[in-house]
């Protein structure tokens, strides 16, 4: 599995906007100047996490983004299924629910790849965005010493 610069990007922007959004909202612009994403990308990305409910958005002159629930209760896996879509490294039609596999009660094989499905998705929905904040919060302590 390959993960595009929409997860990628969209994971650094909410690690940003956890490390500087306290009480206020952050405005897009700051977020895309520290981690060197244009503008107009991180607005699309920004765009499907407020749909999403993983941030919400403040109109205005103190304007801008902030968390849409508390950092620890979105999880890494959260954010890129709805970045990505599907996070299955394999697409099994022998696992899915309507199963479409014909060779699928003598494929041995769709077990393989449903641990590696499972995998991921037990990796993803159990690491939280607050721990990669506080991770970052960590590395820009000893940055600054």
């Amino acid at each position: 599995m390959k993960l595009s610069t929409r997860a990628k990007y969209g994971l650094r922007a909410l690690i940003d906007l956890g490390l500087h959004s306290g009480q206020e909202a952050v405005s897009i612009q700051s977020i895309a100047g520290r981690q060197n994403i244009s503008v107009s990308y991180l607005e699309q990305l920004m765009a499907k996490l407020k749909r999403a409910g993983i941030v919400e958005s403040t109109r205005g002159a103190q304007g801008g983004y902030r968390l849409g629930k508390p950092e620890n209760e979105i999880s890494v896996g959260d954010i890129l299924r709805v970045l990505e879509g599907s996070l299955d490294a394999v697409d099994c039609p022998g696992n899915s629910p309507i199963n479409t596999c014909e060779s699928s009660d003598l494929c041995v094989a769709k077990y393989v790849w449903k641990r590696i499905n499972d995998s991921i998705t037990s990796a993803v929905d159990t690491l939280m965005l607050g721990e990669l904040i506080e991770e970052s919060r960590k590395i820009q302590e000893k940055v600054a010493k």
